[in-house]
């Protein structure tokens, strides 16, 4: 009885052996491919001393606030928000400009890295920084333009999620291309 066991056993186990071969192949990594609609930009047409074309992808909203000139361009697809302020410079140039770039480094915690890109355009006296952020911040890009006279613009962009940097990346560089868009596009009303 013991060597019928022992038999069968030993084919089952000889049969397991040669039934796995062949090369042993690793599963491939998926990755997610998020694409987004090329950008249309069109006008937009504001009650404000200022305008620039939006992505027509985006949703142009009065923001919640009762400030005139606050407005919110909603990615509904992308569940992000990109909240532009507006203030009228008044002997107070240096005050705003030390509030946006402190708005920038209160996600120094956060962020892997910070980087500045300045923006100057003296035809259209637009002059401004745009700020990208790596890493798990809550806003992955920020941005101010002014006239340095009488304008001054400021905007973020936060997405309705927790931080996830490597998640949010492909639509932090869609929303961060509409924003070099919208400066580059800024005009100042006299």
């Amino acid at each position: 009885m013991k060597t019928k066991i022992i038999k069968l056993l030993s084919i089952i186990f000889l049969a397991g052996l040669y039934s796995c071969g062949g090369e042993i192949v690793p599963k491939q990594k998926g990755m997610l491919r998020l694409s987004y609609p090329s950008p249309k930009y069109a006008k937009a047409s504001l009650p404000c001393p200022f305008s620039f074309e939006k992505n027509e992808f985006s949703e142009l909203q009065k923001a919640r606030r009762n400030k005139k000139c606050w407005y919110n361009l909603e990615y509904k697809a992308l569940k992000a928000t990109l909240y532009i302020s507006y203030y009228q410079v008044d002997n107070n140039l240096t005050a705003l400009l030390r509030d946006a770039q402190n708005l920038t480094q209160e996600h120094v915690i956060k962020a892997d890295a910070i980087k500045p890109e300045e923006y100057i355009n003296s035809e259209k006296n637009v002059y401004g920084m745009i700020y990208k952020v790596s890493g798990d911040a809550a806003s992955p890009s920020q941005f101010y333009a002014t006239d340095s006279v009488k304008n001054f613009v400021i905007g973020s962009i936060y997405f309705k999620t927790k931080p996830n940097y490597d998640s949010i990346l492909p639509a932090a560089n869609y929303l961060r291309n509409d924003i070099r868009h919208l400066i580059e596009t800024l005009e100042w009303k006299e």
